[in-house]
């Protein structure tokens, strides 16, 4: 499939990470099984549930800044150095695609990257390292030095609109596609779970690789069970 396709798209969801001792979300064991997730409608209107929700991303620091790229990151990387790849989908907000090698302008974050942080009004980008030193002396939630609007992580919250301009070019990388490889997600999270079917549709051929079974597995063409560094370094191009 890789050898006759001109445009191959992958997808990527947390499985792929986990294997770079980052944890996911959904799973058992995941972090809304110990801790709920905060809607984005609390984050705007409510000052304890901001502290809470920069006191969890802080939290979060330290598996971000030693996670490297799997076998498997590295594998698509190879297939956009290569050519014939356009794009890179990804569910992910940890920043490993970038590290693999993947230029950003190829990468398609729908669901936000968390190394960083913006002003949700005036989207000015703050790094995390100084946002965390003036939350460990204030105890406040940073609000925006140019605006005075609210500072988040830049990524999608429970409840916020997705990013309209990542969502138009995952449906274009999708919809050009002549082979589309999800790797590593449920496809339980929408709208970006529909892009599979959507690619499918388009005339593309369909590979799922995760460790578990998914809603889009009687749509693809190959199904590869088992861990996603093993399968994908085959593939390395």
């Amino acid at each position: 499939m890789l050898g006759r396709a001109g445009r191959v798209v992958a997808f990527t969801g947390a499985g792929l990470s986990t294997e770079a001792g980052i944890p996911d979300f959904r799973s058992p064991g995941g972090r809304w099984t110990r801790t709920a997730p905060i809607p984005f409608g609390d984050f705007l209107a409510d000052e304890e549930a901001r502290r809470e929700t920069w006191r969890r991303r802080f939290a979060m620091d330290g598996e971000l800044r030693q996670a490297r790229p799997t076998r498997g990151h590295r594998t698509i990387a190879s297939w956009v150095r290569a050519g014939i790849s356009p794009g890179v989908i990804t569910q992910n907000v940890d920043n490993l695609h970038q590290a693999s090698g993947v230029p950003a302008a190829a990468i398609v974050e729908v669901h936000g990257n968390a190394t960083y942080a913006a002003c949700l009004d005036c989207r000015r980008r703050y790094e995390i390292e100084a946002l965390r030193l003036r939350f460990e002396a204030s105890g406040e939630a940073p609000l925006c030095a140019a605006c005075g609007g609210f500072v988040k992580s830049a990524t999608i919250a429970f409840g916020q609109p997705m990013p309209k301009e990542a969502m138009t070019r995952a449906v274009e990388l999708a919809c050009s596609s002549d082979l589309f490889v999800v790797v590593g997600s449920s496809l339980l999270v929408h709208p970006a779970a529909g892009l599979p079917r959507l690619a499918r549709r388009n005339g593309a051929q369909l590979v799922i690789v995760n460790r578990e079974a998914t809603p889009c597995d009687d749509d693809a063409d190959l199904l590869l069970r088992g861990e996603i560094g093993d399968i994908l370094s085959h593939f390395e191009r």
